[in-house]
């Protein structure tokens, strides 16, 4: 039986995580009490029967007790049964994002009361939820996700893949507009040469030809690419022989236009002949959507 438990701030898409993994065919439970997480997963494990419930979803948050949270590692340790898998997915985004949602919703925080601001409420609510945040599988910063991108991503990375399989994601970005928080590892591509330099390239991206043929005259390029891909087949085995679910691969450039984001196809594309669920996703480029690599 897989288990999927969905947490993170207010306001960051947990309800929308939690829908997508209904329409996927998951048995979903909204803000479940901890202290019931344990018993209905060997209820479920030790009643289940072929056809029925073998994937369930559960979102837990900050409407839990204080207390419970705090003691949740403890909890999670008691899941490790047999023919149990349990992930962890912990959204968030930046509190800022977190203030506009909320002033465009008019909801309540659920820390925040007479003397609490949505502010400190925002605030809080971090610290509350850090011993779920420190065990995450993955983690999904939704700063700048649209509600159809994070069903995307949702639908690609979880449901895409297979149990056991190690998920990956190249993420192309912009050092100027900072380095995206879910990144696993982080590789700086600015010592290559810069296509921005050149007027007549300064309307292309990284997704063009133009720009592709001025980095491979370079030799640094297929270098950088080449020695990026010996490090990974390296590593990366290692990871998902430890068990892990998930690995976001970040790359950066100055702008996030050019270098990083041809990288990261290139990148996209030689990993997705070895595993089943690769993505490549360009965070400066607004009509660029997360796209599973082929």
């Amino acid at each position: 039986m897989k288990v999927i438990i969905v947490s993170g701030r207010s306001g960051s898409g947990k309800s929308t995580a939690l829908h997508v993994l209904e329409d996927l065919g998951f048995y979903c439970i909204d803000n479940l009490p901890i202290g019931l997480l344990f018993p209905l997963t060997r209820e479920a494990t030790e009643n289940a029967s072929p056809g029925r419930l073998n994937k369930m979803a559960v979102s837990i948050d900050a409407r839990n007790l204080s207390g419970e949270i705090a003691n949740f590692e403890r909890i999670y340790e008691q899941l490790s049964q047999p023919g149990l898998s349990v992930e962890i997915i912990f959204l968030d985004a930046s509190d800022q994002s977190l203030l506009q949602r909320f002033h465009a919703t008019r909801r309540k925080h659920p820390l925040s009361n007479d003397k609490v601001s949505l502010r400190e409420a925002i605030r809080d609510e971090k610290v509350l939820l850090e011993p779920l945040a420190r065990l995450a599988d993955l983690h999904v910063d939704t700063t700048e996700l649209s509600i159809y991108e994070l069903r995307d991503m949702i639908k690609q990375r979880v449901a895409g893949r297979r149990d056991q399989e190690l998920a990956l994601l190249f993420q192309s970005f912009g050092y100027k507009h900072g380095v995206p928080v879910d990144s696993d590892y982080v590789f700086d591509v600015r010592c290559l040469p810069n296509p921005y330099w050149d007027t007549s390239l300064r309307q292309y991206t990284g997704l063009d030809k133009p720009v592709a043929d001025f980095l491979e005259k370079d030799p640094l390029t297929r270098q950088m690419i080449d020695e990026l891909i010996r490090l990974l087949e390296t590593w990366l085995p290692a990871f998902s022989h430890s068990n892990r679910s998930y690995m976001t691969i970040s790359i950066g450039c100055t702008g996030g236009q050019h270098r990083s984001v041809y990288l990261c196809e290139q990148l996209g594309d030689h990993f997705s002949r070895h595993y089943s669920n690769v993505q490549t996703r360009h965070t400066e480029l607004p009509h660029a959507r997360p796209a599973e690599s082929s």
